[in-house]
């Protein structure tokens, strides 16, 4: 069991070099805050174009299929249990009342001293078409605020995690810090150490790949041990666990305190006093025709993809 390869969260695909790699840090930190934002307000045809442009831009980015099939699928399997459980789920709205509206629609379509008039059988007929429960046989039952609330449900756990995936899958640690840096250069203004909290980043992203090899370590020796659980009953097991746990902790403290030290050793005191130049941030021709599509992405979402 290889945790870095068959889940691949949170790393950088060095090879091969796609034309998402290319592009300026900024500008795809740009696109995927717009992904994240656009996704409130809007309505289901929106949600669901997300989803699609996600799978389509990995597709046309030529991304290794061994990269993103395993992560997609559980994805997409994780989205459809979502959906299916959320539409024949209780909308709640599960409630006896009167209604507001006569039982007979012809009271309401039926004008005074006009009971032949030609158009009332083809207003009666539209006021029928209408059905709140979209299908009801046994117990299961699909109205149309579960089927709402389920496609949002299916569409944004989809949409944030495997947005945010590909967006680290495809850009360096050093160029994540070095555009978020630049992006929030503003803030030195108000006297945020804006340094600082991108170096806390850096190392964050750089300690994310450690965390899964501990964890792969630490799986890998339960495994060699043969260990008979059905003999440890349920209290064995979780004692068990709990002792995987500690440990876990004990070496990701131990990680951390080696790479403090080497920070320490090599004389670091202050970012500030300390920077490395790792990028060039430079907005190229495909920067800004990404760019350019970002404004007609945005166009789009305010025309056609407001909720109603």
């Amino acid at each position: 069991m290889d945790l870095l390869r068959s889940l691949p969260l949170g790393l950088y695909l060095e090879q091969p070099q796609t034309w998402l790699h290319k592009l300026d840090p900024r500008v795809k930190f740009i696109w995927l805050m717009s992904f994240l934002t656009s996704y409130s307000f809007a309505n289901n045809f929106w949600r669901i174009l997300l989803v699609a442009l996600l799978i389509l831009f990995t597709l046309i980015a030529k991304i290794p299929r061994r990269v993103w099939q395993q992560q997609m699928g559980w994805l997409l399997t994780l989205a459809f249990f979502v959906f299916a459980i959320a539409s024949i789920s209780p909308d709640g709205l599960g409630v006896s009342y009167q209604p507001r509206l006569p039982a007979n629609p012809q009271v309401l379509t039926q004008p005074a001293n006009t009971n032949n008039s030609p158009d009332v059988p083809q207003q009666v007929k539209s006021s029928k078409n209408y059905s709140y429960v979209l299908f009801h046989k046994g117990p299961v039952r699909v109205t149309r605020r579960s089927l709402d609330l389920a496609v949002r449900l299916s569409t944004i756990i989809f949409t944030v995690i495997y947005s945010t995936n590909l967006y680290l899958l495809t850009t360096a640690p050093e160029e994540i810090t070095s555009g978020i840096e630049s992006l929030m250069q503003p803030l030195r203004r108000f006297k945020i150490p804006v340094t600082e909290i991108t170096l806390t980043l850096t190392l964050s992203l750089r300690f994310i790949p450690l965390v899964l090899e501990e964890v792969q370590n630490l799986i890998r020796s339960i495994m060699t041990r043969a260990i008979n659980w059905k003999k440890l009953g349920l209290k064995g097991a979780v004692k068990v666990w709990m002792i995987v746990a500690e440990r876990l902790l004990e070496n990701l403290l131990l990680r951390a305190s080696q790479m403090a030290s080497a920070m320490m050793v090599r004389g670091f005191t202050s970012p500030n006093e300390h920077r490395v130049p790792w990028h060039d941030l430079r907005l190229k021709s495909w920067d800004w025709l990404a760019i350019a599509i970002l404004t007609l992405f945005w166009g789009i979402r305010v025309v056609f993809g407001n909720q109603i």
